[in-house]
């Protein structure tokens, strides 16, 4: 399914630069509306790629504000706390 994963991850780069435009940072699951409507297959793909660009955009700017916050002494950014892990 290389297809697929190349016109997801196409249209997910497509659509983070329209949420930045248009200032919606909710846009892509109109977008996943839409797609889903016709293709399930290409709406997984779809929001797989919009996560992994959103973790990769996120933590770029994690790291980015740590070694701003080391250069100039200021605070270090605080980590999300890790989900619960189940210990069954």
């Amino acid at each position: 399914m290389a297809v697929v994963d190349q016109l997801a991850d196409e249209l997910a780069k497509t659509v983070l630069e329209a949420m930045d435009r248009l200032d919606d940072d909710r846009f892509f699951e109109k977008v996943s509306r839409v797609v889903g409507s016709t293709s399930p297959t290409l709406e997984e793909a779809f929001l797989t790629s919009i996560r992994i660009r959103l973790a990769d955009k996120r933590a770029r700017a994690f790291v980015a504000k740590a070694l701003e916050a080391a250069k100039t002494g200021g605070e270090a950014p605080k980590a999300p706390s890790a989900p619960p892990t189940d210990s069954h």
